[in-house]
């Protein structure tokens, strides 16, 4: 039943997407020059103003630190910028002189941009770029429990867009998001393409709107430590993955999966590094609020160590960063088996790489196909022979999957948008950017004659 609110947003809709149509007809006119100085611009704008919203989605959503809001903030507005801000993205942008080929670009045309509560101002400000460089307008919808934050950070984007020449309308947000809405805005006529970063439904529903949509999948990321690791640097990356922003980034660890003849040693570093190891009262408490009625407890979601403990009814210390739990099993049953998107671990111990390929393998399969994986290992030829046949698009290697996985600490595409390949359902396994909001057209030569 649609009720006024509803109507009202699906109005909403309507108006910003004719309002993105008109900047787009502009924008999509403009020089390579004229689009990089508003793409400067705005990231500018999300450094300067990176600690503000990085507050107000922790006021807003309870998800998540401050500080590390703003890193992911600044993570935006710095490292994806810096990785497109030379990307040619108007006109000819490459000449093949030997086939006589040129590449010519085009923009995509209207972006919708699906944002999560999890990340709501870090994928605004991302998304913002990444569709501008392309010269392509924006539309956001909003998570509801993140919309001021969201709606905020938009509008820095917006602003500091026209500061630098840009008009009006070419980056907005809805200020009523409601189901209903957000359905419009992904079938709308005027809407070209879908960014959709957000909860399972929500890609699906991106993808079955009739739109070229580029989603993402659920990202239930273990991590191997094999005999050979460093294991003092192996259990400060993980702690320090896994506790950044209280997991709410999909790429963060959630499983161990360590070598029998290390596991003592493993264990004793986590310990020392800040894990909390939960014995088998105080692991069952925890279960309880993991999920709730079959599904993912979302009030545990990006919150610290110290309020589980609280939610469970345990005591967790004070300087407690991540809470371990010893698991031997993978399902709904086991719910430190899942994705949790908080500071939470399993600990699987296998006794050797074949055991720990089929462990991982199995916890892959129960909702993180496509996503990542990460292995600490000092042994090439095991890392190789490991990796190759792992059903993942992004494998961490001596790092925490969360940074390695988005390229802040590795050589991939800086990005908040973590494509899954169609192992994941995704239609790409890249990290995704600027150059996915492009259309490339090719004037081509005849250079020979057809065969007869």
């Amino acid at each position: 039943m649609i009720r006024d609110f509803d109507l009202q947003s699906i109005q909403e809709v309507r108006d910003a997407l004719e309002q993105a149509k008109s900047a787009q007809d502009i924008v999509g006119k403009m020089s390579q020059s004229e689009i990089d100085q508003i793409v400067e611009s705005m990231a500018n704008a999300g450094r300067d103003e990176a600690e503000l919203l990085a507050t107000l989605a922790v006021e807003e959503t309870g998800f998540g630190k401050v500080a590390d809001k703003i890193v992911k903030n600044l993570f935006a507005a710095n490292d994806v910028y810096n990785a497109i801000k030379d990307l040619k993205t108007v006109g000819i942008i490459n000449r093949d002189k030997h086939n006589r080929i040129w590449e010519v670009a085009h923009p995509v045309g209207i972006v919708a941009g699906i944002v999560p509560s999890t990340n709501p101002t870090s994928t605004a400000i991302f998304k913002s770029l990444i569709a501008v460089k392309g010269r392509n307008a924006i539309v956001f919808s909003p998570h509801p429990s993140a919309a001021n934050c969201t709606i905020e950070a938009t509008k820095v984007m917006q602003e500091a867009a026209e500061r630098a020449g840009a008009p009006k309308g070419l980056i907005s947000c809805l200020t009523q998001p409601t189901l209903p809405g957000t359905n419009e805005l992904m079938k709308h006529k005027l809407t070209k393409v879908i960014l959709a970063t957000g909860g399972s439904a929500m890609v699906k529903a991106a993808y079955s709107s009739g739109k070229p949509a580029y989603g993402v999948g659920p990202g239930n990321v273990p991590s191997y430590i094999h005999e050979s690791a460093n294991i003092e640097t192996a259990a400060r990356h993980i702690i320090e993955s896994n506790n950044f922003d209280y997991g709410t980034i999909c790429a963060s660890e959630q499983a161990l999966v360590v070598d029998q003849s290390i596991k003592e040693r493993v264990i004793s570093e986590l310990k020392q590094q800040g894990a909390y190891f939960l014995d088998d009262n105080e692991k069952q408490k925890v279960a309880s609020v993991i999920m709730v009625n079959g599904r993912l407890n979302p009030n545990q979601v990006g919150r610290s160590p110290q309020t589980i403990g609280e939610m469970a009814g345990i005591k967790v210390p004070s300087d407690a960063k991540v809470l371990i739990a010893e698991e031997t099993n993978v399902g709904k049953e086991y719910p430190f088996s899942i994705e949790k998107l908080s500071p939470i671990l399993a600990l699987y111990t296998v006794k050797d790489i074949q055991e720990a390929s089929e462990v991982c393998g199995e916890i892959l399969a129960f909702g993180g196909l496509g996503h990542t994986l990460g292995i600490h290992c000092e042994d090439e030829k095991i890392v190789e022979s490991f990796t190759l046949d792992k059903p993942v698009n992004r494998i961490v290697v001596n790092g925490g999957t969360t940074f390695g996985g988005i390229g802040a600490t590795t050589a991939i595409f800086p990005s908040l948008t973590l494509g899954c390949g169609t192992i994941g359902n995704n239609i790409s396994s890249d990290n995704i950017g600027a150059k996915h909001l492009i259309n490339i057209k090719r004037v081509a030569y005849a250079i020979r004659e057809m065969p007869k």
